[in-house]
């Protein structure tokens, strides 16, 4: 089990991540989402939080030159499940599953985004809190990328984690580290540890995080037994 700030520190630029688990008290489910970018397009985003809803939008309006893969819904909560991405496919796993599909079936209707020459990997995760589970809930973690750079051929690896330890987490996210192309992800999620309460959690993965590159940072702890929450955001833009 590596430490997120170590894992954060020598890539100085992993895209945007995903960060599930169990918080070292065991109480609560942990939800971390964090975006980069390298374009000015990218850079000028915030997130914000609306009736449990966190959303990307423009820090300034008037600067965005195309919202289309980076304007979306990060988070959502159907019932007893969280759902995070880093696309519009939030949206389409909520609505699928609103109509009793799986977490897997709803991202068979997708794939990586259409950004030749990266095509961006898209990551997702869900947060499932389970009454009848002596833990209180699961989770699961599921990358679409294309092989080896390909764009003929699409890969679907999905992770399903049980009884989740205390203090441990997976790690998954769009980039190997910088590059061009853009490398993607390669292997299963990470193993992290998770430590402290959501402030301490949220300042080591934000001020590991490259200076240049890192734009917002958001973060959820969820009661396993009462399924109240929670959350913080840290947004480059507004100064933090």
């Amino acid at each position: 089990m590596s430490k997120i700030e170590e894992m954060l520190k020598i890539n100085d630029y992993p895209g945007r991540g995903i960060i599930i688990g169990r918080d070292n008290s065991g109480e609560c489910a942990v939800i971390a989402y964090f975006i980069m970018g390298r374009s000015e397009n990218s850079r000028n985003r915030i997130f914000s939080e609306l009736n449990g809803i966190v959303r990307t939008q423009a820090h300034e309006p008037s600067k965005l030159s195309d919202p289309s893969l980076i304007i979306y819904n990060a988070v959502r909560a159907l019932g007893n499940k969280t759902i995070v991405s880093n696309g519009d496919h939030t949206d389409t796993i909520y609505d699928c599953m609103d109509r009793q599909m799986t977490f897997e079936q709803a991202l068979r209707m997708r794939e990586f985004e259409p950004d030749k020459p990266n095509y961006t990997p898209r990551i997702s995760g869900i947060v499932h809190l389970n009454d009848k589970s002596a833990c209180g809930f699961n989770y699961a973690l599921s990358i679409i990328k294309t092989d080896g750079g390909c764009p003929d051929s699409v890969q679907r690896f999905n992770f399903a984690y049980n009884n989740p330890i205390k203090g441990k987490g997976h790690f998954i996210h769009t980039y190997s580290g910088n590059g061009n192309p853009l490398p993607g992800f390669v292997g299963e999620p990470r193993s992290v540890e998770i430590s402290g309460n959501i402030n301490e959690f949220m300042r080591v993965i934000w001020d590991s995080m490259n200076i240049e590159n890192k734009i917002s940072l958001y973060t959820r702890f969820i009661d396993v037994k009462t399924g109240k929450y929670e959350s913080g955001i840290l947004n480059k833009n507004n100064g933090d």
